[in-house]
């Protein structure tokens, strides 16, 4: 294969992905705008809203995983032009969906009194509690909006979540500032309004997709004859026999990143919230690598549908490329910018927090240029991913991720991040690890699934 047989792929790979894109990056952007906003109020609260969010990350990982089985189902019933498997896809990830959202609410809102024992100063914590209970809130409408979303994604109309997000942030900008420091008729609630802002905008969000859709003649015949009677064990298990190592998949690496939190946390406010920044940052980025591995599993599941695996395969490799391109180029800017950007989050005109704001900055510095790095092996490691999920491979994938973040990754991050003079550099080294090993043998089993693939058919 010449290199113009995958790049020749690459226009249609960004028309389906770009929209993707953007909608995962406004995920991230609540994230980001919200610690954009609290760091403004200080390096405590900062702290704080990274705590919260460590937690509400994990849960937010396990539904968003989960939602992801939808997509290769409605690809590949897409792929085969079958209406009424497509629609038993759709209403039953949309109860799943909402049951989970509710589920995940819960076990947020009572693990919370754990983190008193995690070693946390008290009145980071104190400032913690009352936001992550309203953000908690938040996922049950979030994970609702995911079993629209990952629908519509695998029906090939990726717009219409990326306009509902780009509504969604704008209402929580608004909002955040409105709540945050009580502007005009509106109370000042500090941190506790980023909270708020966040809640309206994602209950913003399902109201717009749930209306969007059902106006759209294309999926007029999915919202046909929706009944809880109707609900069939078998589709529920089809469903939760994929979504579950989906989700356990994404649930690994989020644990790790969540686990830097944690451990960068036992470090010292500074640490903290310089691993806020630089997580924020990387978490930008790598949004972009997210709306590919989406675009892979929606092609990889057309294809699939289809039969024809040696275009699979192309298609796949043309995402590969692709990503690792884009990633290198974003490792670059990290590397020029690494000094510049961490000014964005916390305000050196408060010269109460100047020298801390200071040291957080240095830190955050150094962490960007590891960021650099890993960010390349972590593009790869969703597309391959993504494309695993397209073929309905999720159980050999799941034992991957566990082992490379779990058992490679987050023990050097506490050894290099505890026992070291590396501290939250050596935290970040721990992630780079994890995410090159699950990146190398994540490509490799798409490449021993597609080949194998390939040999049985011809």
């Amino acid at each position: 294969m010449s290199l113009a047989t995958y790049t020749k792929e690459f226009s249609y790979n960004l028309r389906l992905a770009y929209p993707i894109i953007l909608g995962m990056l406004g995920h991230t952007i609540v994230g980001i705008v919200d610690n954009v906003m609290v760091g403004k109020l200080g390096p405590e609260e900062l702290a704080a809203a990274s705590l919260a969010n460590s937690f509400v990350f994990v849960a937010m990982s396990l539904g968003i995983g989960f939602s992801t089985a939808i997509t290769p189902l409605a690809a590949e019933a897409d792929g085969e032009q079958n209406i009424e498997k497509g629609r038993s896809v759709f209403h039953h990830g949309l109860y799943l969906c909402t049951f989970l959202g509710f589920f995940l609410f819960v076990l947020v809102f009572f693990a919370k009194q754990f983190i008193v024992f995690m070693g946390q100063p008290q009145h980071v914590v104190a400032l913690a509690k009352p936001y992550l209970d309203i953000v908690a809130f938040s996922l049950i409408p979030l994970i609702i909006f995911q079993g629209y979303k990952q629908f519509a994604d695998g029906m090939s109309e990726t717009k219409h979540a990326m306009w509902a997000t780009i509504l969604g942030n704008v209402v929580h900008v608004i909002l955040n500032y409105l709540f945050i420091h009580g502007i005009w008729v509106f109370p000042k609630w500090g941190i506790v309004g980023a909270g708020v802002g966040t809640l309206a905008s994602r209950i913003l969000m399902v109201g717009y997709m749930h209306y969007k859709m059902k106006r759209k003649p294309k999926f007029h015949p999915f919202f046909e004859g929706f009944s809880l009677k109707k609900m069939e064990k078998e589709i529920n298990l089809k469903i939760f026999r994929l979504g579950a190592p989906s989700s356990m998949q994404m649930f690994f690496e989020v644990a790790l990143f969540t686990g830097a939190v944690w451990i960068s946390g036992r470090l010292g406010i500074a640490n903290q919230a310089a691993n806020q920044i630089a997580l924020s940052c990387a978490s930008f980025t790598f949004m972009f690598a997210m709306g590919l591995g989406v675009a892979s599993t929606i092609r990889v599941g057309n294809q699939k549908g289809l039969g024809d695996f040696k275009k699979m395969k192309i298609v796949a490799f043309s995402i590969f490329l692709l990503v690792i391109l884009l990633e290198i180029f974003f490792a670059l800017l990290f590397v020029l910018f690494h000094k510049q950007l961490p000014y964005l989050f916390v305000d050196m005109n408060n010269f109460k927090d100047v020298t801390a704001n200071t040291e957080v900055i240095t830190i955050a510095a150094q962490l960007l240029l590891v960021a650099a790095v890993f960010q390349i092996f972590d593009g790869i490691q969703v597309v391959a991913l993504g494309a695993l999920r397209g073929l309905q491979d999720a159980k050999v994938p799941m034992y991957i991720t566990f082992v490379a973040y779990w058992l490679v990754g987050f023990p050097v991050s506490i050894y290099l991040g505890l026992f070291t003079d590396l501290k939250a550099v050596g935290i970040w080294i721990g992630l780079l690890a994890g995410l090159t090993t699950a990146a190398l043998f994540l490509y490799l089993r798409f490449i021993s699934l597609t080949t194998k693939l390939i040999q049985e058919k011809h």
